[in-house]
């Protein structure tokens, strides 16, 4: 494998890096279509970056993706003249990672269980340099995000378009939106995929009977069956 690699797809540039995450080629996920579907359906994002002083910052926000002309772009907002705004008006580089379920795995559920227990998680990062919206923007940009979020009802009393003028008035000059292109993508999906057929088949019986967040990874494993083992009957 070679350290940086196209994302699958011919309509997108941006480059997936695998220099920085957990380096091992089979918890890899090459498909573009799944690492965007994964950002859509985990939306609530981790944020960092820092003060030129290398001071850090960090905050958990709702981040919305948009592909234009080949380009990954994600845009989110949050309070203005705090530390995150400040932070990034003077350096512009930032950091977003989107989680999905993650769990514990016994290696007592392996074929061979004299081997150290592992934790399975799905986690995608995404780095580019940060561009504060306009005000024209940042409207057109809570009206997206509030009709997404409303599951595109009209009607709900909470979109953009139908909250009192009043507080929209008060709310706006308080938020800074801001867009991101994505300059480099990382991704790690690390699913048992190094486990034998046994090992991979016992794990998703364990996790099923554990349930919550536990047998969401186990669904995650048996939609890459078929491929990890392709002779598989079951």
């Amino acid at each position: 494998m070679t350290r940086s690699e196209q994302i699958a797809g011919s309509h997108c540039n941006i480059t997936i890096n695998n220099i920085h995450m957990y380096n091992f080629s089979y918890f890899k996920e090459k498909d573009k279509q799944t690492i965007l579907d994964f950002i859509e359906d985990n939306p609530f994002a981790f944020m960092t970056g820092s003060f030129l002083s290398g001071s850090q910052v960090a905050t958990q926000i709702p981040v919305l993706l948009e592909e234009r002309e080949g380009e990954l772009f994600l845009q989110g907002h949050f309070m203005r003249n705090t530390d995150h705004h400040k932070a990034f008006a003077e350096n512009p580089n930032a950091l977003l990672v989107f989680t999905g379920p993650s769990c514990y795995v016994s290696a007592s559920w392996y074929s061979n269980p004299h081997a150290g227990s592992t934790w399975n998680y799905m986690s995608v990062h995404v780095t580019g340099k940060i561009h504060f919206m306009t005000d024209k923007e940042l409207t057109s940009f809570m009206r997206k995000l509030t009709f997404k979020f409303e599951k595109g009802n009209t009607n709900s009393p909470t979109v953009l378009d139908n909250l009192p003028s009043q507080y929209v008035d008060q709310m706006m000059p308080a938020i800074v939106g801001f867009e991101i292109k994505a300059d480099q993508l990382e991704n790690v999906f690390k699913l048992s995929q190094n486990r034998d057929k046994e090992s991979y088949e016992n794990i998703i019986s364990k996790l099923q009977e554990k349930g919550g967040s536990s047998a969401l990874v186990a669904n995650e494993l048996i939609k890459r069956k078929a491929e990890l083992f392709p002779d598989s009957t079951k």
